[in-house]
């Protein structure tokens, strides 16, 4: 059994050896978009959103932010071969456009190729709660700079409300509704420059 173990790590090694993949670490700009949902509604009115007044979250419809922010990395499995462990984690901060300071925390593992293809998932925290992100990325060289493209996905939680309302002769009523917290998409750019 050792010497199974052995040859499958020497082999490993030997056919990972001398390829150099990239250290994106750096800044980050981009774009979401936001499907309909209560963040979509605090981009939309703000604090003046009220469900009770203005009808069931997500009624304002999707939004569109931009990103802003920084991307660390750290390496694991990292032999000097063709693909590299990494674990990244992002901060951002979006809405700035509109005058608001949404920021968001997220940390991502997955592995990146010596070609500069990437992918991973983990937990993002923003104001909005916790969710799951999904990235896939490109890094694009251009002599020693590095442009890593990324698109990430964040899908929506089903949540559950309820619209209070007062008929004006003492009765009030109240719906409750399934709504959805807003998928999001975005796609983050960012750049640093090789060693």
């Amino acid at each position: 059994m050792k010497r199974i173990l052995l040859t499958l790590a020497l082999g490993l090694g030997l056919l990972t050896a001398n390829a150099q993949i990239e250290k994106l670490a750096g800044p980050r700009i981009g774009v979401t978009f936001i499907g309909a949902g209560p963040v979509a509604d605090f981009l939309h009115e703000g604090f003046d959103f009220d469900d009770d007044e203005d009808g069931k979250y997500g009624s304002t419809g999707p939004a569109f932010t931009t990103q802003y922010g920084w991307q660390w990395e750290s390496r694991f499995a990292d032999g000097g071969g063709e693909i590299v462990g990494i674990v990244e984690w992002i901060v951002l901060v979006a809405g700035m456009e509109q005058g608001k300071f949404l920021p968001s925390a997220t940390s991502v593992i997955g592995a990146r190729t010596n070609k500069g293809l990437e992918f991973g998932v983990g937990p993002n925290l923003s104001l909005s709660g916790v969710g799951m992100v999904f990235g896939i990325g490109y890094n694009f060289k251009s002599g020693k700079l590095n442009l890593p493209v990324n698109l990430v996905f964040m899908p929506g939680r089903k949540l559950s409300g309820e619209i209070d309302s007062y008929d004006g002769n003492g009765n009030y009523t109240y719906e409750e509704y399934d709504y959805n917290t807003g998928a999001r998409i975005s796609i983050m750019v960012g750049f640093n420059m090789s060693k």
